[in-house]
């Protein structure tokens, strides 16, 4: 979880190499009248989000009787990441990346075809709320170590 431009697919991707576990990105379920919305520069409401909120966890529930899900997902708020653990037995691990405003947003910048735009990301700041319960990763260090601290916090089996 974190903002845009944090580094959750990337990781997501490499974790799931890793781990053989399957990675689902949480934009490819946003509907095109959310994507059209930020694309425009407007931040999405919880309206906006409650219906993509509800097939994430739908999705996360589905995962649970196979090998697990790593969703990479905003999560911002303490109430979306509650809907999105709702009726799910499994223990759901939460990872924060992290890094300055400057960082993420000169890599919001350097995207091309994104359509999350630069212009959104200090209300992505003004609205995250910082879980009480996660691994918390600096996004300045190597994606390799990221990945490995994640793995190793929660025994992630590691394929060889």
């Amino acid at each position: 979880m974190g903002v845009s431009g944090s580094g959750k697919t990337t990781i997501g991707k490499r974790l799931s190499l890793v781990t053989g576990i399957p990675f689902f990105d949480a934009d490819d379920w946003h509907p095109a009248a959310n994507k059209e919305k930020m694309k425009a520069g407007l931040p999405l409401d919880d309206e906006d989000r409650k219906e993509w909120l509800v097939q994430l966890n739908k999705l996360a529930i589905e995962q649970t009787h196979h090998k697990g899900a790593i969703i990479a997902c905003s999560a911002l708020k303490k109430k979306y990441r509650l809907q999105l653990e709702e009726n799910i037995q499994s223990p759901v691990h939460w990872v924060l990346l992290e890094g300055t405003y400057e960082l993420i947003l000169a890599r919001m910048r350097a995207r091309k075809d994104h359509f999350m735009p630069p212009t959104l990301l200090a209300n992505q700041f003004a609205t995250l709320e910082k879980p009480e319960h996660a691994l918390i990763l600096d996004i300045s260090n190597d994606p390799e170590l990221l990945v490995e601290a994640i793995c190793n916090e929660f025994h992630l089996p590691v394929q060889g």
